[in-house]
């Protein structure tokens, strides 16, 4: 493994076009291609190719790696773990690591209630699950979402989804009883108001509009919610927003479900981004960096609500696999020993700076700069006045950085938007490196 970034041959390189040649033959064209390298090891920020070019991954595997590839606590957990318990499913025999993992994901998931965990293998199961226990709970059929949200590629999760291609383009009829509402996106407010100053909040009203003229509240068991979008392009909700939500879900008996499967685990700075606006979710939705690689995802609630389905009524053979647990604890043991959450406030200021220096140096593409801690993103336009999303020269931007060495993810609405999530504990050599590459990567497509 390189110490930063190098590439030895074109990209991608020759081993690498060979086995997209196989790809090609063997995988259902249906699974996307973001990047045409394949990978061979990586280790912290770091990611080599099969053709021996090393990256700096500003990617994380989509939000996975907030503590980095192969990281050494989760790589001995999961050694130790394999080679005494691999299987048995939870409902059949039980383990002490799925029972230790609920108790500590408990002790941390925000608020003063008392709390119950259930896991399963991803975030898209996990929400589909959050929303059966919300109906049960509640009686109710209905369930709330945002524009510019992402939940999932399963059929409900799907649904709840606010972008149509890739994700939803051709799969329908869809799941009934699902309700949109606009999101607080400053850079382009839905209700029409120059928010170059700060969201101001007008949108909330939309909720209560639907209210009257789409759904009553009496019909809706949850309103799900991602503090920042992911994969809608990095728009952060504001803190009053979400006390907003808060408060009319207490005031109608709504189950406020708070997806944090891209936003936990350290990503914005805190444990878990609900925790800047002070909310207590009623349900809360992990995954992602929850594993540190393995495919482990979890439930987590006021005991009331999860208590209250019935035996059997949830459950799935692989969900809290003991491996995946060991993991996941590893991840936990991680954040404590190494104040990673500290790291991640640095690393957020950083990386916004860097960005708001490329902002100003290009402000007549660079249409908006936002993100909370390192969680941030840069937002695209052919032009600063009409704000036309510009998803070419964002692909262009990608496809510059990757010939440099460095591996960025796209995301937005429109495609127009690059996102950072990179691992917490990236070093600085590597930041900068990598924050070097993305500037000249900008600069050349001016």
């Amino acid at each position: 493994m390189l110490d930063s970034a190098r590439i030895k041959t074109e990209i991608p390189g020759p081993k690498s076009r060979a086995l997209m040649e196989r790809r090609h033959r063997a995988v259902t064209s249906g699974v996307g291609i973001a990047t045409p390298m394949f990978a061979e090891e990586a280790k912290g920020a770091l990611l080599t190719d099969v053709d021996g070019n090393t990256f700096i991954d500003f990617g994380g595997g989509i939000g996975v790696m907030n503590i980095g590839h192969a990281n050494s606590r989760v790589v001995e957990a999961v050694k130790s773990k394999a080679e005494q318990l691999t299987h048995t499913c939870f409902y059949v025999t039980e383990y002490e690591e799925y029972i230790e993992l609920a108790e500590r994901l408990n002790a941390i998931v925000p608020g003063p209630s008392e709390k119950r965990s259930f896991f399963v293998n991803s975030g898209a199961e996990a929400v589909e699950n959050a929303v059966k226990i919300a109906r049960y709970f509640t009686g109710r059929p209905a369930v709330i979402a945002f524009e510019n949200s992402f939940h999932g590629r399963t059929m409900f999760a799907m649904t709840l989804t606010g972008k149509t291609d890739p994700y939803k383009k051709g799969f329908g009829p869809f799941v009934p009883e699902v309700y949109r509402v606009p999101s607080p996106y400053a850079y382009r407010c839905p209700s029409g108001r120059d928010c170059s100053g700060g969201c101001q909040g007008d949108c909330f009203g939309s909720i209560e509009k639907a209210f009257v003229s789409t759904v009553h509240p009496s019909s809706v068991a949850a309103i799900i919610v991602e503090p920042v979008s992911g994969e809608g392009g990095f728009i952060p909700f504001p803190d009053f927003y979400l006390r907003q939500l808060r408060e009319l879900c207490d005031e109608h008996g709504i189950v406020m479900i708070v997806d944090e499967v891209q936003t936990g685990f350290g990503r914005t700075g805190k444990m878990f981004a609900i925790e800047h606006a002070g909310v207590e979710p009623d349900i809360m939705i992990t995954a992602k960096s929850m594993g540190g690689g393995l495919p482990i995802a979890g439930v987590t609630g006021k005991a009331e609500i999860m208590d209250s389905v019935h035996a059997g009524g949830l459950g799935t053979t692989y969900g809290g696999n003991p491996i995946a647990c060991a993991a996941a604890l590893a991840v936990l043991d991680t954040f404590e020993e190494e104040d990673l959450l500290a790291q991640g406030v640095r690393l957020g200021e950083r990386v916004m700076a860097a960005m708001r220096e490329i902002q100003e140096k290009h402000p007549d593409f660079v249409g908006d700069v936002r993100g909370l801690g390192p969680m941030a993103a840069m937002e695209f336009v052919t032009d600063a006045g009409t704000k036309t999303p510009d998803k070419e020269r964002n692909a262009k931007i990608v496809q510059a950085a990757l010939q440099e060495g460095l591996l960025l993810l796209t995301a937005g609405q429109y495609g127009n938007c690059i996102r950072t999530l990179m691992p917490l504990n990236i070093g600085d050599d590597e930041l900068e490196e990598g924050l070097a590459i993305l500037g000249r990567a900008i600069d050349s497509v001016a």
